[in-house]
């Protein structure tokens, strides 16, 4: 038989991308783009590995066969009904083995010009691992520092929407970065996913102007950072977002307002910095959310626990923080794209 595969290289020579592995492989992570059309179900690819295990590869193999032809069978007539004539898919699956190559045989057969991804979602996963060791030491990054409640990740948005080549990490991992980050409606990434969300965004950036950031840890909610954007980030220069204490409350009483709406997983995350904060420092802040006095709960989590964390992860890790660039900002309100452009202004920029 004619060797269809192809290298990762001619992804964009292609009409469409077809992802054949289960619907959970395809969940963890995919190629930007593709759509799923398993040719195994999850529960089915639980069977046929049970029956290889327990019973012999040619009972695993004459039971799996007929699982993918019903499964192909379902996408000719569904999935696939629309293609025109001249339809070029590129099929993958885990290793570019037997799920792909069932599909593709069948395409091709069609009529289409199907082709197999060489070594499949593996390949691709490697080049994701190569890209993220690579490029992050390819670009110049402008970070932004400064307490929680300032508004860097306002400030950087703002500065994407003057222009400003920005990299926002906490909406690729869907989490604002804190204990109290996670975002209402959404669910974090994969770190697989994220990983291959970041490569994307990096991929189109152009090196000759800077890129701006907003300072993290090494994890965002469940996902954490790679080595190699981390150690750029550290050695980058800063700029010091700089917010009123009274309007940073005003800021948290905002972005963290749905907090409110579930009190009791409220305090339940709250509760998880005993060990940093004693038990009756905790257990009054969770009084305080009982009384609703919410100004007062983010005043002492700004004093008590916010800022000194900042100045403990910042001062190590952030090697221009003391050549800082200050720029004060105001979160709230209208004017946010106005401060940003100032800001550009500043850097002549």
């Amino acid at each position: 038989m004619k060797d269809t595969s192809v290298s990762l290289e001619r992804l964009a020579d292609f009409d469409e991308i077809i992802d054949v592995r289960t619907p959970l492989e395809f969940a963890e992570d995919c190629i930007p783009g593709a759509i799923n059309a398993p040719v195994l179900e999850n529960e089915e690819r639980v069977i046929v590995g049970t029956l290889y295990v327990q019973s012999s590869a040619f009972e695993a193999t004459r039971i799996g066969a007929a699982m993918v032809a019903r499964n192909i069978a379902r996408h000719l007539e569904t999935t696939f009904a629309d293609r025109p004539r001249g339809w070029r898919p590129l099929v993958y699956c885990w290793r570019g083995g037997k799920r792909s190559e069932s599909l593709a045989v069948w395409l091709n057969l069609m009529g289409w010009q199907a082709r197999r991804l060489d070594g499949g979602y593996k390949t691709y996963r490697r080049s994701v691992l190569d890209a993220l060791a690579a490029l992050p030491s390819q670009f110049e990054y402008i970070v932004l520092t400064g307490s929680t409640g300032s508004g860097k990740t306002r400030l950087l948005r703002a500065l994407a929407n003057a222009g400003a080549q920005t990299l926002d990490l906490e909406r690729l991992a869907a989490h604002r970065g804190s204990l109290l980050g996670a975002v209402k409606g959404e669910q974090q990434p994969t770190q697989k996913a994220f990983e291959t969300a970041l490569v994307l965004a990096l991929r189109g950036f152009k090196a000759d102007r800077p890129v701006f950031i907003e300072a993290e840890s090494r994890a965002i909610g469940r996902v954490a950072l790679p080595d190699a954007l981390l150690a750029a980030m550290h050695r980058s220069r800063c700029i010091s977002v700089q917010a009123p204490r009274e309007e940073r409350i005003a800021f948290l009483l905002d972005d963290y307002a749905n907090l409110f709406d579930a009190p009791d997983a409220f305090k339940g995350q709250l509760r998880k910095l005993i060990g940093l904060h004693s038990h009756e420092r905790v257990k009054h802040w969770c009084d305080l959310i009982d009384d609703n006095a919410r100004a007062q709960l983010f005043g002492e989590l700004i004093e008590l626990h916010y800022d000194p964390a900042y100045a403990r992860s910042s001062k190590g890790h952030f090697v221009e923080l003391p050549r800082a660039l200050p720029f004060e900002f105001h979160p709230n309100g209208t004017g946010i794209d106005t401060q940003a452009r100032a800001l550009l202004d500043r850097l002549a920029m």
